[in-house]
Parts: structure tokens; sequence; C-alpha cells
């Protein structure tokens, strides 16, 4: 893989696709609902992804993309490059704030992570991973992640998740709610993950992810020394829907240890 050469590609592209976004807050958006009222997908959603197939498969037309909205590719495996997109991350964000979404990219390798790139369109705030040359922010470095302990973090954690749902005893995490000194939720994923490899953030968890929500973040989370796993502790799928729990490194443990095992 030309990675240097990808990246400023996939660079030069999101940034387009960000623009062209900004451009659509002036137009008239068709909003429809996918597996419920609250799971929303636009016009843009479509329009910016099919922006992407097209200029991957003429640059790279032995690449395979697996896109959110379903234009690209069918895989049931990661051989070869594969792209891993999604065009809005955070729609109901996009269509009720016309901001609080990103771009999310993950481009692997034969099932390995090599570029990962989360673009904050309306901040325009780009952070992106090289696999073994670090994780960046609008091109300045990103250090490496430290510890820190459960009563000094902060997580990011929908609400959901501690009310009465389908998927888990609130209780489990209402506990450590209570225990770490604050909790926030951006309604979208990538950023979420973002904000964790950046320092922002100490941890990030929740019940249900696609792909495309977590394909780019978890490179950007391996650059930086985060760690990333399934709310039980094991490893995450990448083509499938998972868990999500990242987090700086220690304060995982801690969490997995003291509110999770057993009880997820």
């Amino acid at each position: 893989m030309k990675e240097n050469e990808i990246l400023t590609n996939a660079t030069t592209w999101i940034k387009e696709a960000g623009e062209r976004i900004v451009q659509s807050f002036q137009t008239t958006l068709s909003i429809e609902t996918k597996t419920n009222a609250n799971d929303l997908v636009t016009n843009i959603d479509k329009d910016t992804e099919k922006f992407f197939i097209a200029k991957i498969k003429e640059k790279y037309p032995k690449h395979r993309v697996l896109g959110e909205e379903g234009n690209g590719d069918r895989l049931e495996e990661l051989k070869g490059i594969v792209w891993i997109i999604d065009p809005i991350d955070g729609t109901m964000n996009f269509i009720h704030q016309h901001r609080n979404f990103a771009i999310s990219i993950g481009i692997y390798e034969d099932g390995v992570g090599k570029i990962g790139l989360i673009y904050d369109v309306v901040q325009d705030e780009l952070y992106y991973a090289l696999k073994g040359k670090g994780a960046f922010f609008n091109g300045v470095p990103l250090p490496k992640l430290t510890s820190v302990n459960i009563s000094e973090a902060i997580i990011g954690l929908n609400a959901t998740w501690v009310t009465p749902n389908r998927r888990i005893d609130p209780s489990i995490l209402g506990a450590l709610v209570r225990d770490v000194r604050g909790t926030r939720s951006y309604g979208s994923a990538a950023i979420e993950i973002a904000q964790v490899a950046a320092g922002r953030l100490d941890a990030y968890m929740t019940l249900r992810l696609s792909p495309w929500d977590f394909a780019a973040g978890l490179i950007l989370i391996e650059e930086v020394g985060g760690v990333a796993s399934t709310l039980k502790g094991e490893p995450i799928q990448l083509l499938e829907q998972n868990t999500i729990f990242i987090s700086r490194p220690g304060l995982h443990e801690q969490i997995l240890k003291n509110y999770l095992y057993g009880k997820i």
C-alpha cells in the first residue's frame, strides 16, 4: 500500500466532501428513516458516499468500499485494501444542528487498519492516523495517552444506557456514571472516539456500533496507545455490529474489572 499517497488523496477528498456538505445547508433535505424513527438518512449522506466511491474507484479500481448507505461493495471478508466509510456520522446532529457530525474513513489492508481519518466538518478539525507513524490533529502530533483514575475520568456515554432499555441493565453503567467525574454525549461516535484519541474524553462506550462508525477511530486509538474492545473486553469484529469500549490505558482495565466483568 502506498500509504502516504493514499492519505494525501483521502485528505483532499474528505475536505472536498466537507465543503459540499456545508454548501448543502442552504438546500432542502430529503430525510428518510431506516431501522426506526431516530435512525435517519438524508440525500446528502447518500450523495457524499457516492462521491467517495467515484473518487476511489477512479483512482484505485482494485480497492473495495464498505459504506453505511450501501452504495459500495458487499463484503464478507477484508482481503486486499478496503475503505470503510461513514459519509455523515451524526446524521441527527447534521439535520437538527448543522454541526457535531463527521466524515469517517478507515482504510484497511488484509484486515489491518492502516489509515484512519475523522473530519469534524463544521469545526474544520481533521484527525488522522497512519499505522506505526502516529496520530495527528490538524497536522499536529497527538501525544500518547496516559492513565487516569475512575474518579477523575470524563466518559462519553449516551443517557439511553443508564435508563430502561432492551440491551443492558441500566444499573450497571449507572454505577460507573456515579463514580466518574462527568459524562458527555456528542451524538457522533466518530467524534467521541476522536475526542478520546485527543485526550479530551477519557473513555467512550456504547451498546451498538456498526463498522463504519468505529473503523477509522480504532486506528487513531491504537496510534495513541489507547485500548479498544467490546464491553466484555473481547476483540472488536470489523464486519459486525459490536458493543464498543474505548479508553485510556489503565482506565480501561479498571472499568472492566470494577463494573463490567461478569455483568454484561
